[in-house]
């Protein structure tokens, strides 16, 4: 490379942003092949409209999954330039020209020695459902709807009992003998949707929130799969509790669908 090189002259920066967008439409985070509409395809797509070049690269906390929905994630932006971004005019333009089911609620520094994949996180995951009378079509990319009665409170005892660290082996998508199905759940409750409201909601509709750490691909609607199965008692409490003890080797096959689901609060913890 020549000294006169104008590469010579770029720096790298580093910065976290923080994301939110309805997934319904995406075939989740991750860019595939094909120009298939993913959130991190659109991601990029943007970016170089705005930076008028490709000399950056977007890393994300956690991947979701095709129709599930984000209200707050971060991604890692590592950006070469030749000067220092100017963050309040870049989350303006950014914002302008992302697609209105995405939106970047803000923009800080970081360091070259964080790593926003391996950094310790906490996450909080809802999942949205009603049931009884259909709802409104309106719904369907926020909720899901079961035709049939749930027992609420059945489902509300079994919630509880996910708190704890636990051997989630049942609740782990495909696992390996390297895979590590411990995880620590920190709260885990069903309760009245009081998060969102619309005026074609149902009257009435449910959230199952949970928090904690070290979650899986799948763990959350597989989690929300059995609790559909015990509100519709197919199974028992008893049976429920053997598949929190991961030596048992249950299969789960009952993946609930995936747009009731939300990425609500991803916290970065301190180290």
């Amino acid at each position: 490379m020549k000294k006169n090189d104008p590469f010579l002259q770029l720096s790298r920066q580093y910065f976290l942003i923080k994301l939110q967008y309805l997934g319904f439409r995406f075939h989740g985070w991750q860019q595939q092949p094909n120009d298939i509409p993913t959130v991190e395809r659109m991601i990029n797509r943007t970016l170089r409209f705005v930076f008028d070049h490709n000399d950056f690269k977007v890393v994300a906390a956690g991947r979701t999954d095709s129709k599930v929905s984000v209200n707050e994630t971060w991604v890692e932006l590592f950006l070469d330039a030749k000067e220092p971004l100017n963050r309040e005019h870049f989350l303006e333009q950014f914002n302008l020209n992302l697609p209105s089911d995405i939106r970047a609620l803000e923009i800080k520094k970081t360091t070259a020695d964080f790593n926003v994949i391996q950094h310790p996180k906490i996450k909080e995951y809802i999942y949205l459902f009603s049931h009884g009378e259909k709802f409104h079509p309106f719904c369907a990319p926020l909720m899901v709807y079961m035709k049939d009665e749930l027992n609420i409170e059945l489902m509300q005892q079994a919630a509880q009992m996910f708190v704890g660290t636990h051997d989630y082996w049942s609740y782990t998508y495909k696992p390996k003998p390297t895979t590590n199905t411990i995880c620590t759940i920190e709260s885990a409750v069903i309760e009245q949707n009081e998060l969102y409201t619309a005026n074609f909601f149902p009257e009435i509709s449910y959230v199952f929130r949970v928090r904690g750490s070290g979650f899986k691909r799948y763990q959350i609607r597989l989690m929300m799969g059995i609790l559909f199965d015990i509100g519709h008692e197919k199974i028992s409490l008893d049976e429920f509790k053997k598949t929190l003890i991961g030596s048992n080797r249950i299969h789960l096959s009952h993946v609930a669908p995936p747009s009731g689901l939300q990425l609500f609060k991803t916290d970065l913890t301190r180290q």
